[in-house]
């Protein structure tokens, strides 16, 4: 008999059997209390480190912190206030600084969040913990391979779990929440920090350690994160997820995708060996509205000579930030392909997955369009 059970009963000869019954209903969980738990929504964490599991040497420490310190059970545990909304699953998928991260983890990363999603209806959505450096490229990458319409969301902080006002709290929290929100499902893969939603094709990271750091220029947020409810006001409207055509279930192996910038009188050595050795595609962050030196340009003139089979399929972005980069005559010569509005690190995914397709120049201009 418990102690709590035995003070009750000795107290019978002096309280009424009403008295008990109060007892028992304070004491514990109501049936319609017990049913409100179970029906939580059920929300997986996937953890790959970064500085939301971060730790610094003070509580000052902002930026010489220990990235990926913290284990994704560890990080999630540390916000008791998510089991008020969510039951969760923890699973650990690496532990590194973002910047670290490979292709073949983000291979790892898409067929898990496939996997989860195929073997669990009941899954609500899925939060994926990520360094804030290259958030963007993995968000991304997830947008247009996952295969399910139930939200993903990633989710970082630009300060360590051990700051002063750390972010990364309330951003799992939010996170959980938007993930396991009926409203944001079939919006895409989602990047949820500083109370904001954004999409994964347009948000990017415009600042080194303002908390406010990830925006979507122009075209904007998708909506707010705020104490009562997750709001939306938009959706992209390009394909991804389950409309994508794209599947990296039997991918082995990525083709090389690199990044040449553009600038006042470039050297054209790096250039000239991605052509070399064999790099399947190269994206050029060119100047301006999608521009590149004659210097450059002479290069690529020279690899028209190269066989079709063995030279790169060539994107051009623009390193300016914001605005489209179109087709244009002497662009068009060289057999270049526009990113649109993609950023050159995200026209390296697009043009990465599009490789594991085709080397068709006309089918990657539409899924440029398209995506």
């Amino acid at each position: 008999m418990s102690a709590e059970y035995h003070v009750v009963l000795t107290s019978r000869s002096v309280a009424s059997g009403m008295a008990l019954m109060l007892f028992f209903a304070s004491a514990a969980p109501s049936s319609a209390q017990q049913a409100s738990a179970r029906r939580l929504p059920l929300v997986w964490v996937l953890a790959t480190g970064g500085t939301i599991a971060a730790t610094g040497a003070s509580s000052t420490d902002l930026s010489n912190y220990r990235s990926a310190a913290l284990l994704g059970e560890q990080i999630v545990g540390s916000v008791p206030e998510i089991k008020q909304v969510a039951n969760v699953k923890v699973e650990q998928v690496v532990n590194v600084a973002s910047y670290d991260l490979t292709v073949d983890d983000w291979r790892t990363l898409a067929n898990r969040i496939n996997e989860i999603f195929a073997n669990d209806s009941t899954v609500a959505g899925i939060v994926v913990t990520h360094g804030t450096s290259t958030l963007e490229e993995t968000a991304y990458f997830l947008n247009l391979t996952v295969k399910h319409d139930r939200p993903v969301v990633l989710v970082g902080s630009m300060r360590p779990a051990t700051a002063i006002s750390a972010d990364g709290p309330l951003n799992l929290l939010n996170a959980v929440r938007t993930a396991s929100s009926p409203a944001a499902r079939g919006k895409g893969v989602l990047v949820v920090m500083n109370d904001e939603i954004n999409a994964a094709r347009e948000v990017t990271k415009t600042n080194t350690f303002r908390v406010e750091t990830f925006r979507a220029p122009e075209i904007g947020l998708l909506g707010y994160v705020d104490e009562d409810k997750v709001t939306f006001y938009r959706a992209s409207t390009r394909r991804h997820t389950v409309n994508s055509e794209f599947d990296v279930t039997g991918i082995k192996q990525f083709p090389q995708v690199d990044i040449v910038y553009s600038y006042i009188q470039p050297s054209t050595i790096a250039l000239e060996a991605l052509i070399r050795n064999g790099a399947r595609g190269i994206v050029f962050a060119g100047t301006g509205s999608g521009s590149l030196s004659s210097v450059q340009q002479s290069v690529i003139k020279a690899s028209l000579s190269i066989p079709p089979a063995s030279r790169p399929v060539l994107v051009l972005a623009s390193r300016v930030g914001s605005g489209r980069v179109i087709g244009r005559e002497a662009y068009d010569r060289l057999g270049m392909i526009p990113a649109d509005n993609l950023s050159p690190q995200k026209a390296r995914i697009l043009l990465m997955l599009a490789l594991t397709k085709t080397t068709d120049r006309s089918e990657i201009l539409r899924m440029f369009a398209d995506y």
